[in-house]
C-alpha cells in the first residue's frame, strides 16, 4: 500500500495503524474494562504468592508478592476442540493466548471465519519456559503432545492453526522488551503488506519457583513486593503475570470497515544499546536514539508528546537512565511550565517482563480512548538520581484529565530488555477523536474512505443472538454481557444488537434474548438466561447437522 507507515503529519494519518479490538487478563483484571477500572480506582493488584506456586524449600517466614492470576491452570478446551489429553500437555501460556486471540477479534467485531479469509498475522512476546521446568522435574513421560505443548514458538503457532490464520506467525524474545517489539514487528508487517490484520501482543505466567529464584538472585527483584517506580524507594520490581492482545490494521481499512479505533500506532522504532558497562545495563545512549528515531517513524516533534508510559520497573539502576532518557528526548523540548507527564502500570500489576511492553500499550490506548490518566502509585518523592524538574518531568500520582485538551492526545510507550532491545511506540487518537469524545470537530472524510451504512429503519423489538460450544457456556455468556452492560450503561440496544449479530461466530447452543425496550429489560432477560430460569422473552436451541433442532421459550417447546 503506497504510503504506508510514512507518519507525517498532513497525509501519513490515514496510513497509520488503527487499534481496532484489545483483549487482557491480569492480575485482578479479567479483561480491558476491568483493568480500565482498577487503573482509575488506582488498585494495587500485588499479592501473596499462593501458598500452592511456593517453592517447598522456601523459608516459612519468607513469601515473596506479586501480581497473580486466580486459575491460570483453567482452559475451555472443548470450545476449541482440543482434546483433554493435548489440552493438558499444552503450556498454559498457550491456552492464554488462544483464549485472548479469539477475545481480541470479537472486540474488534471480526468474526474468526472473515480473519482466517485473509492475511491475519499473529506476533506475540514471551519467554518464559516455566511449564516445562515443572514438567522435566515430574514423572510424568513424554507424549505425542509433549514436543508441541512445550515449545515456546507454538504459543502464536497454535493461534493461527486452530483460527485458519495464514499469515505470518511468530514468536519474539528480546527480554521484558518482547511484547512491545512484537507489535512494532506487526505494523511492518501491515506496513509491507505481508499481512492485511495483526494479533500482536506478549504473555507471562510465574509458575516455577525455580524462575522467581533466578531473578530475585540475578538482584531484580523488590525485597518490599512493590515497583517504586522513580521513586527514592526504588530497589527493584514485583513479577506480574497474564497476557494482553491487540487487534491491528491499517486505518484507511479500518476507516472503510467503520471500526471503531481506541488509538492509532503512529509510529515505532526498536534498537539494542550496543556495547555498555554490562550486559544488563541499559545505555542512555541507546534509549535516546529509540525515542529520536520513534517520534520520526511517527511524524511527530518530541515536545507534541503529552505522556509517557514508562518501563519503570523500580530498579536503581535502569530508573534514572530512563528517566534522563525520556526527560532529555521529550521533557526538556516542552515548556518548562508544562512537564512531561510519565507513569507505569507495574506499580499497579507488576512487571509482567515479556508482556509488560503490551500491558503499558493497553493502558495508554484507553487513557488515550477516555482521555484520562490513571495515577502511578508508591510514589512519594523522587529517586536521587532523578531530577524531575531539570528533566521537566512529572510523575502522574492522581487520576487527571489528559493534560492538553486543545492538542490532539499523543503519547508514548516505552520498553527495554535485559539485553539491550529498546522498542518505543508513538500512540494518538484518531482524527476528531476517539468515540465518546466530545471537545473535537467531526473529523474531515478523506476521499477515498466512507463509513458504511446503517439501515434507516430500526424495529422496536431487537433481538439479542447468543451462542456458545455447551448450555453452561450459553449460561456464561450471558452473564458476561450483563456485567459489560452494567459497565457500559451509555450503549444503544440496537448497538448491542447490530454488533451480536454481525461480529460474533454462530455457535451450536444459541439463544435470543428478545428486548422490548432498553437495555434493562435485555438485562432482565440476560439474567434469566444465566440463571437457567423459564421466561417469555428468552428462547434457547441447538443446532445439529446445521438446522436448529429445536426451539423452547418459557417451559413449552416448540419444533421447528
Amino acid at each position: 500500500m503506497p504510503g504506508v507507515g510514512s507518519g507525517a503529519v498532513s497525509d501519513g494519518i490515514v496510513d497509520a495503524i488503527a487499534v481496532v479490538g484489545l483483549a487482557c487478563r491480569l492480575p485482578q483484571a479479567p479483561d480491558p474494562s476491568a483493568f480500565w477500572r482498577l487503573l482509575r480506582e488506582g488498585t494495587d493488584a500485588i499479592t501473596e504468592t499462593p501458598p500452592e506456586r511456593r517453592s517447598p524449600a522456601a523459608p516459612a517466614d519468607r513469601v515473596r508478592r506479586g501480581g497473580f492470576l486466580d486459575h491460570p491452570d483453567r482452559f475451555d478446551a472443548g470450545f476449541f476442540r482440543i482434546s483433554p489429553r493435548e489440552a493438558a500437555a499444552m503450556d498454559p501460556q498457550q491456552r492464554l493466548m488462544l483464549e485472548l486471540g479469539w477475545e481480541a477479534l470479537e472486540d474488534a467485531g471480526i468474526v474468526p471465519d472473515r480473519a482466517a479469509a485473509g492475511r491475519t498475522g499473529v506476533y506475540l512476546g514471551a519467554f518464559s519456559d516455566d511449564y516445562a521446568t515443572l514438567f522435566h522435574r515430574s514423572p510424568i513421560e513424554a507424549g505425542e503432545h509433549t514436543l508441541t505443548g512445550l515449545s515456546r514458538g507454538i504459543v502464536a503457532n497454535r493461534i493461527s492453526y486452530v483460527l485458519g490464520l495464514g499469515g505470518p506467525s511468530l514468536v519474539v524474545d528480546t527480554g521484558q522488551s518482547s511484547s512491545l517489539v512484537a507489535v512494532h514487528l506487526a505494523c511492518q508487517s501491515l506496513r509491507r503488506g505481508e499481512a492485511d490484520l495483526a494479533l500482536a501482543g506478549g504473555v507471562n505466567l510465574i509458575l516455577a519457583p525455580e524462575s522467581s529464584e533466578a531473578t530475585e538472585k540475578f538482584g531484580a527483584l523488590s525485597p518490599d513486593g512493590r515497583c517504586f517506580t522513580f521513586d527514592h524507594r526504588a530497589n527493584g520490581y514485583v513479577r506480574g503475570e497474564g497476557g494482553g492482545m491487540v487487534v491491528l490494521k491499517p486505518y484507511a481499512a479500518a476507516r472503510a470497515d467503520g471500526d471503531h479505533v481506541y488509538c492509532l500506532i503512529r509510529g515505532s522504532a526498536v534498537n539494542n544499546d550496543g556495547p555498555g558497562p554490562g550486559l544488563t545495563t541499559p545505555t542512555t545512549r541507546g534509549q535516546q536514539e529509540a525515542l529520536r528515531r520513534a517520534c520520526a517513524d511517527a511524524g511527530v516533534r518530541p515536545s507534541d508528546l503529552q505522556y509517557v508510559e514508562l518501563h519503570g520497573t523500580g530498579t536503581r539502576v535502569g530508573d534514572p537512565i530512563e528517566a534522563r532518557s525520556v526527560g532529555t528526548v521529550l521533557g526538556t523540548a516542552r515548556p518548562a511550565d508544562s512537564p512531561l507527564s510519565v507513569g507505569s502500570a507495574k506499580t499497579n500489576v507488576g512487571h509482567l517482563e515479556a508482556a509488560a511492553g503490551i500491558v503499558g500499550l493497553i493502558k495508554t490506548a484507553l487513557a488515550i480512548e477516555h482521555g484520562v490518566l490513571p495515577a502511578t502509585l508508591n510514589f512519594e518523592r523522587p529517586h536521587p538520581d532523578i531530577p524531575l524538574d531539570d528533566l521537566n518531568l512529572r510523575v502522574q500520582t492522581t487520576l487527571g484529565p489528559w493534560p492538553d485538551r486543545h492538542r490532539p492526545r499523543i503519547a508514548g510507550v516505552n520498553s527495554f530488555g535485559m539485553g539491550g532491545t529498546n522498542c518505543h511506540v508513538v500512540l494518538a487518537e484518531p482524527p476528531g477523536g476517539p468515540v465518546g469524545r466530545r471537545d473535537a470537530e467531526p473529523p474531515e472524510e478523506p476521499a477515498d474512505v466512507r463509513p458504511p451504512v446503517l439501515p434507516p429503519v430500526l424495529p422496536s423489538v431487537l433481538p439479542w443472538l447468543l451462542s456458545a460450544r455447551t448450555a453452561p457456556a450459553l449460561r456464561a455468556q450471558a452473564e458476561r454481557l450483563r456485567t459489560h452492560l452494567a459497565d457500559h450503561p451509555e450503549l444503544r440496544p440496537v448497538d448491542v444488537a447490530y454488533a451480536l449479530a454481525t461480529s460474533r461466530a454462530a455457535l451450536e447452543h444459541r439463544a435470543v434474548v428478545i428486548s422490548p425496550g432498553g437495555t434493562g429489560e435485555a438485562a432482565r432477560g440476560l439474567r434469566l438466561l444465566a440463571a437457567d430460569e423459564p421466561s417469555a422473552d428468552v428462547v434457547r436451541g441447538v443446532v445439529a447437522g446445521g438446522k436448529c433442532a429445536f426451539l423452547f421459550a418459557g417451559q413449552g417447546a416448540q419444533r421447528v
